[in-house]
C-alpha cells in the first residue's frame, strides 16, 4: 500500500490497516527510524497520575505480601483452585 507525503509532513495511513489493528481517532503511534526504515507503533499513554497510584498500589501490596498479609501462590492452578473454593 502507498501512502504520500502531504504539506505538513502529514500521511494518510490505509484505511485497511487502520481497520485491521483497531485503530481509531486521537489513538497515539510510536514512529521510529532505524536505517532508513520508518517503523510505527499504536502505543497506550497513560496520564502520570495513574501511573502513580498503580505505583503506590503495587508498593503496598508488596509490603503486604511480605508481612503475610496478602497470600503467595506456586502456580496458577494453585491461585485458580483458591478463587473456585466456595468457602472464600
Amino acid at each position: 500500500m502507498l501512502a504520500e507525503i502531504r504539506s505538513k509532513a502529514q500521511i494518510t495511513l490505509p484505511k485497511a490497516i487502520v481497520a485491521s489493528l483497531g485503530l481509531e481517532e486521537g489513538d497515539k503511534l510510536d514512529i521510529q527510524e532505524k536505517d532508513g526504515v520508518i517503523y510505527m507503533m499504536p502505543v497506550t499513554v497513560y496520564p502520570k497520575g495513574y501511573i502513580d497510584a498503580l505505583r503506590s498500589e503495587l508498593t503496598q501490596l508488596k509490603e503486604d505480601i511480605q508481612v503475610g498479609k496478602k497470600p503467595v501462590f506456586s502456580s496458577i492452578d494453585a491461585l485458580m483452585e483458591k478463587l473456585e473454593d466456595p468457602s472464600c
